[in-house]
């Protein structure tokens, strides 16, 4: 991967949050809450999940970045979707995570070494992973879960 393409990426990341907000910041509880689209999430519990699911990349990120090919514990999302923290609990505080995660995030991700981009371990469910395979994977989870809420936005609108 070129420079110029991490640099997009990391841009991805540093702008999801403010993205997101966005999308979310002025809808019902109704709208957050209705799941619209069948076998989806509802758009609260995809803010929850992107915070869940960041949290745990950054800390692989942070893992790989520390230790020698480290394992990767991988997680079931569809639990931590639907546990108390997830399901009841006010979006602020997901927002609110995303904006410092992602703060933090970028910050390593501008200061890495070419070294430090190919380091790598090693998950469970998907085989090896690296910093720069983070990079890419959560700029298009961000996405992916930003396209899925404007489709259920869209979906509720119909």
């Amino acid at each position: 991967m070129t420079n110029e393409q991490r640099r997009d990426l990391i841009e991805k990341i540093r702008s999801l949050p403010r993205q997101l907000e966005t999308v979310v910041s002025n809808l019902s509880d109704e709208q957050l809450t209705t799941p619209a689209l069948g076998g989806e999430w509802t758009i609260a519990q995809n803010v929850h999940h992107m915070a869940d699911s960041h949290m745990n990349s950054y800390i692989r990120m942070k893992l790989i970045l520390t230790e020698d090919y480290p394992t990767l514990k991988p997680y079931d999302q569809e639990t931590w979707a639907n546990l108390v923290d997830g399901a009841n609990t006010a979006l602020e505080n997901s927002l609110l995570v995303l904006q410092g995660l992602h703060r933090r995030w970028v910050t390593l991700f501008e200061n890495l070494t070419e070294t430090d981009w190919q380091r790598a371990g090693m998950h469970p469910e998907i085989g090896e992973v690296t910093v720069e395979d983070i990079l890419r994977l959560y700029a298009d989870h961000g996405e992916a879960h930003l396209d899925q809420i404007k489709r259920t936005l869209a979906a509720q609108a119909s």
